[in-house]
């Protein structure tokens, strides 16, 4: 409710609601995410988070809306200044991304991150009903063979996009040669089950999947183990979502950055109690969001102004001006204003993708420049106005 992680913020509240102390509450709070050996009193344990996590995925399991039995999933890494990485598992909901498995390690902190992934991957395997379609979805960065044989060990499907620059042979050909022989230009597609990687040691039979729509600097291209009529490369679009997802918990929601804390198991469990909340606010917001009337520009004359201002494509989801988890929050609030009970509401995706939609054309080269020119502008006035309020 207060929008912030903050503890100051929410035993402050807290207080308030149940008429305590603002100390007594403050302590209480600040022991639950202390390990046992910070914490007073005596039969005082630890909260181990990796015991939450699936969990936490089966409580999102049977708030999910009933008539839709599959689940995009994110793996993705987010950094907090130069103290913390944080690698999580996401599930994606309507431009939103909430945390179901994480693991907090030292920004600098050396050595692969393997075993932190499949250690989250391990923790959620069994979480999904096994007739569920559940796709692990990652960027080029974290491609690994190993990450691929993870996901499918979960009885998912991996969807891990790679870069250009690979090597594949087509079934029923002897050679490798460069996938980019497939989609040599803006414009053109393929798909089909390939041998992928030219090393022994990478080498992975797979489907390929590949896409470069006009407007691109590059082409997509993504493996996975679904069968080539039953997948669709703009699946991928949803991972981008995640990005939104560390937005709601930094900046743009939970306020996350502005924390303190120097200890790797307390914001582990930090993160556990806006996962908790992210779960709330996103029910509540995907339903909301979900009764939204939708703008129906057919009826309206070519010439109406509403046309005339339409920027996306007609293949594109409506615009959302709100973070999904923002909008539940809203709406809670507006409960409470109203002395209304507080909802408690299933998770309601969106359907997924199916077309590819180009991208939404950059700036002019001069109007580039002019913005250069003016930023240039304003440090110069901006340093003129320091020089002169010191003399």
């Amino acid at each position: 409710m207060t929008g912030s992680s903050g503890i100051d913020q929410i035993s402050a509240l807290l207080a308030q609601v149940l008429e305590q102390k603002e100390r007594s509450v403050f302590q209480r709070l600040r022991e639950w995410y202390l390990d046992a050996a910070h914490k007073r009193g005596d039969q005082r344990r630890d909260l181990e988070v990796s015991t939450c996590l699936g969990p936490l995925l089966r409580w999102i399991i049977l708030r999910w809306a009933a008539q839709e039995r599959r689940l995009a999933l994110a793996l993705d890494a987010s950094t907090l200044a130069d103290r913390w990485t944080v690698l999580s598992i996401s599930v994606l909901i309507r431009g939103c991304a909430i945390p179901v498995a994480w693991k907090v390690i030292g920004a600098h902190a050396k050595g692969s991150w393997r075993p932190d992934w499949e250690g989250l991957l391990e923790r959620l395997q069994g979480s999904v009903p096994a007739d569920w379609e559940v796709l692990g979805l990652a960027d080029r960065g974290l491609y690994a063979r190993w990450l691929y044989t993870a996901i499918v060990a979960c009885g998912w499907q991996p969807f891990l996009r790679i870069n250009l620059a690979v090597k594949a042979r087509a079934v029923g050909e002897e050679a490798f040669d460069w996938i980019s022989r497939w989609v040599p230009a803006p414009g053109t597609k393929w798909q089909g089950v390939v041998e992928c990687f030219a090393q022994q040691k990478s080498r992975l039979c797979c489907t390929l999947l590949m896409q470069w729509e006009v407007g691109y600097e590059h082409p997509w291209i993504v493996l996975t183990d679904l069968a080539p009529a039953e997948a669709n490369v703009a699946w991928y679009g949803l991972r981008v979502w995640i990005e939104a997802g560390f937005k709601d918990v930094k900046g743009g929601g939970l306020g996350w950055h502005h924390s303190k804390m120097r200890d790797a198991g307390r914001v582990e469990r930090l993160w556990l109690a806006m996962a908790v909340a992210m779960v709330w606010m996103g029910g509540v917001g995907s339903h909301a969001d979900s009764q939204r009337p939708v703008a129906c520009f057919e009826q309206l004359p070519q010439r109406h102004i509403a046309r005339q201002r339409l920027q996306r494509a007609p293949t594109q989801p409506p615009l959302s001006r709100l973070s999904c988890l923002q909008r539940g929050r809203l709406v809670l609030l507006a409960a409470l204003f109203k002395a209304e009970p507080l909802p408690l509401v299933r998770l309601v995706p969106e359907p997924w993708p199916q077309t590819l939609t180009p991208p939404k054309p950059g700036p002019k080269s001069s109007q580039q420049r002019q913005r250069q020119k003016r930023r240039e502008r304003k440090k110069r006035q901006k340093a003129a106005h320091h020089r002169k309020t010191a003399a």
